[in-house]
């Protein structure tokens, strides 16, 4: 077995407690209260374990990391290492990156509107709106966004070499059907609605759905509907473009092999992941987008209590998955919503309060390196749960150390 495949072999098993279900049937669901319960006053953040984290991130081979927490008593920032390895310059809150799957979130945003617009219904047949293009008229609108398609995610055959894949798609231009075409090629996973199994397929059908309802691509609903609204200066949508403008953070992908050189992969078109994970946008961006999520500046209230009604995605029961959507339930009690991403050369982490009250965005410029990525998953209980008890293990901050932060995330594809 090599070791891509030994990876998703215990990540697999890790999530192997999770009961099948429909997104409607599934239990337990919870509702978008989470396990919060009653709005309570959180604790400071501990910007001394915050600095931790990063610091752990940098020591299990990132380059460079940052987080930003925004909230009552302002901004707060932490950086350590440098955002380009050939300059030395140092890593920068203010610095533009891949955002990787926390895209799916944008994405998820736009079609809950034209739910709520009356011109995508999400308990229809996928094959309702694009005759022919599934093999199962089963599959909902619903199920791709909860990830209970069934549908393979192309991109673990396309990733199992982890640089000679990124190589061959670097600078490639796919179709969606093209992308689509590569799921059908593989079994299914599971039936339509029966399990949750994280797939990129699902969004790229997510962005069809989006340009069959409109006639436009997604850039412009992405900028009509969520970029301009918000004010967001450094968000954007740039496929099939390849650079990322302005200051921003190079990203570099680790090999498989242990000891070769990182590579740079700042530079590609992401046309394998497009509306599944594509979009480049800032930490304070991040920011401002979860934060308005949940308070309600982007979907009416029905849309948005769809989309945060949560269902396991893991045995531990602290992992949520709604439509596009995550929540993860902290140590201290506190649930905090948005999305993880992963993309060549980033990880990410972008995640509000329910209250939209505070906020946080964390960037590591590294992939492959599943230990960065739970060192970074670190910055979350030290933004939103503040110190811990002296007697508390260090292992306590953060998410635990015997697991990956996100355990959905294979390193070779965008999440």
């Amino acid at each position: 077995m090599n070791r891509r495949l030994a990876i998703s072999a215990a990540l697999l098993a890790v999530v192997a407690g999770v009961a099948p279900a429909t997104a409607a049937q599934a239990a337990p669901a919870t509702t978008a209260e989470g396990t919060q319960g009653a709005a309570t006053a959180l604790p400071a953040p501990d910007m001394e374990a915050l600095d931790a984290a990063l610091r752990n991130t940098l020591a299990a081979g990132a380059p460079g990391a940052m987080a930003r927490i925004s909230g009552a008593g302002g901004v707060q920032t932490k950086t350590e290492g440098v955002r380009d390895k050939v300059t030395g310059a140092a890593m920068d809150t203010d610095a533009r990156f891949r955002i990787g799957s926390v895209t799916k979130t944008f994405s998820s945003v736009v079609l809950l509107q034209l739910v709520a617009e009356k011109k995508i219904e999400l308990d229809q047949p996928v094959n309702h709106y694009l005759p022919g293009l599934l093999p199962d008229d089963r599959i909902t609108v619903r199920h791709l966004m909860t990830h209970r398609s069934g549908l393979s995610d192309y991109t673990n055959a396309m990733f199992n070499d982890t640089v000679p894949g990124f190589e061959a798609v670097r600078n490639k231009v796919f179709s969606y059907q093209e992308l689509v075409q590569l799921s059908l090629n593989e079994p299914r996973t599971s039936e339509p609605g029966a399990a949750y199994g994280y797939s990129n397929t699902n969004f790229v059908v997510v962005g069809m759905l989006i340009e069959k309802a409109t006639g436009n691509p997604v850039v412009k609903e992405y900028e009509r509907r969520i970029i301009k609204p918000l004010g967001l200066r450094n968000t954007s949508y740039v496929h099939p473009d390849t650079k990322i403008k302005g200051l921003h953070a190079n990203g570099y992908l680790h090999p498989d092999l242990a000891g070769e050189p990182l590579v740079d992969s700042t530079e590609q078109t992401v046309s394998w992941a497009q509306s599944a994970g594509a979009m480049i946008s800032s930490a304070a961006d991040l920011n401002t987008f979860t934060s308005a999520l949940v308070t309600g500046r982007l979907l009416p209230p029905k849309m948005l209590d769809q989309m945060l009604t949560m269902t396991p995605t893991d045995a531990t029961n602290t992992r949520f998955y709604g439509l596009g959507l995550r929540r993860y339930d902290l140590s201290c009690g506190t649930s905090v919503y948005g999305h993880t991403g992963t993309v060549q050369g980033f990880y990410t982490y972008a995640f509000s309060t329910r209250d939209g009250k505070r906020s946080l965005a964390a960037m590591a410029n590294t992939s492959n390196k599943g230990a960065a990525n739970t060192a970074l998953g670190g910055t979350l209980e030290a933004a939103f749960c503040g110190k811990k008890p002296v007697q508390a293990a260090p292992a306590a901050r953060g998410f635990s150390a015997t697991r990956p932060a996100d355990v959905d995330l294979p390193e070779r594809n965008s999440r």
